[in-house]
């Protein structure tokens, strides 16, 4: 009889590390990033006007409650998770006050397209002055 020998051959270890699985996570990851990132971005697009003011200095505590008013004269507030709804002046006051006495050193300003009517700005400011803010600033884009 002929002894058949089981000729198995060892296999060497591999020492290299398969990175294939590792590309796979990291482009999956860079699509989620890329879809994201335009949805974390909140706010009202506004057409601020263009001056030659000299920048404020931001102050340190935290962000500064931002009532913008778009081009047709809609109302947006910065202050909690809805700041894409539009409200108006009775819920700004509310929401600004409630804002106000959490942290009354925080900042107010004001966000207003520029082809809006000056009373609707004038209207703002008095709104968030009687939430209690002492200081109302109005923002605009540096000149061209």
């Amino acid at each position: 009889m002929a002894r058949y020998r089981n000729h198995r051959q060892k296999r060497a270890l591999m020492s290299e590390m398969n990175v294939v699985p590792y590309i796979d996570v990291m482009l999956v990851l860079l699509v989620i990033f890329m879809i994201t990132a335009p949805l974390l971005t909140t706010g009202v697009e506004v057409d601020l006007p263009n001056s030659d003011a000299k920048p404020v200095e931001p102050e340190k505590q935290s962000d500064p409650i931002v009532l913008s008013i778009n081009s047709i004269g809609e109302w947006f507030l910065n202050i909690d998770e809805n700041s894409d709804v539009a409200i108006d002046s009775e819920t700004a006051l509310k929401l600004t006050a409630q804002a106000l006495q959490a942290e009354p050193s925080r900042g107010v300003m004001v966000a207003a397209d520029e082809n809006i009517n000056y009373g609707l700005v004038m209207e703002a400011m008095v709104t968030l002055q009687g939430a209690g803010a002492d200081k109302v600033q109005l923002m605009s884009d540096p000149a061209r």
